[in-house]
C-alpha cells in the first residue's frame, strides 16, 4: 500500500536546496569552518526554519554524504553504460574518476573528507562513510565477478580508486593519475584473467 509522505512538497524543496548548498560549502570550505548560520545564509532560509528541518550540524552533514551516495551511484553507472564489454565496464571505473577529477574546485572525496573532520566525533558520518566505502566495493567487486575476475584483484582495483581519489587531490595532477590508475588497473585485471583462463 503506497502512503503519501507527511512532507509537503515545498518543504522537499527548500530541504533540498539547503543540502546542495551545504554540500557546496562544506566541500569548498571545509565542514568545521561552515557553520549553520552560514548555510542559512547562502541557502536563503531562516534559522528557525534551518533546524526545523535538521535538528543538528550532524544530521545536515549526514543528508550531503546522502547526496553524495546518490551522485557517485549516478556518476559511476553513467559510465559503466557506455562501457562496451564487462572488461571495459570495470575500468569505467577510472573514466568517471578522470570526468569528476576534471570539475573545477576538486577537492577529493567528500566521503574522506568528512571521515577526517567528524569520523572521530560523530557515530552517524563515520557510519554512513564507511557505508559508502563498502558499497564501491561491492559494485567493483560485482563489476570484476561479471568481467571473470577475481575479489582479490576487485580490492586492487578499489585500493587504486581510493588512493587515485587523495592523491590527484593533492598533487594537482588530475587527469595523469586518473589515467595511471586506469592502466595499472587494466593490467591487474588482464594479469587476473589470464590466469584464470
Amino acid at each position: 500500500m503506497n502512503q503519501q509522505s507527511s512532507t509537503p512538497a515545498g518543504e522537499d524543496t527548500v530541504r533540498e536546496q539547503v543540502v546542495r548548498t551545504a554540500d557546496r560549502l562544506y566541500y569548498e570550505q571545509g565542514i568545521l569552518s561552515v557553520g549553520m548560520d552560514s548555510v542559512r545564509d547562502a541557502a536563503g532560509v531562516s534559522l528557525k526554519r534551518l533546524y526545523s528541518l535538521f535538528a543538528s550540524k550532524d544530521e545536515l552533514v549526514v543528508a550531503v554524504l546522502r547526496l553524495r551516495q546518490q551522485m557517485l551511484r549516478q556518476g559511476l553507472e553513467a559510465h559503466r553504460d557506455l562501457a562496451t564489454d564487462p572488461r571495459e565496464r570495470v575500468l569505467s571505473v577510472f573514466d568517471f574518476l578522470d570526468r569528476w577529477f576534471g570539475e573545477p574546485g576538486f577537492r577529493g572525496c567528500g566521503f574522506i573528507n568528512a571521515f577526517g573532520e567528524l569520523g572521530s566525533r560523530s557515530d552517524d558520518v563515520a557510519s554512513v562513510v564507511r557505508e559508502t566505502k563498502v558499497d564501491f566495493r561491492t559494485y567493483v567487486e560485482g563489476l570484476v565477478r561479471e568481467a571473470g575476475g577475481s575479489d582479490a584483484v576487485a580490492l586492487q582495483v578499489v585500493l587504486l580508486a581510493e588512493g587515485a581519489q587523495t592523491t590527484a587531490a593533492i598533487t594537482g595532477t588530475p587527469s595523469l593519475i586518473a589515467s595511471s590508475a586506469r592502466a595499472a588497473a587494466a593490467t591487474l585485471l588482464d594479469a587476473d584473467l589470464a590466469a584464470t583462463a
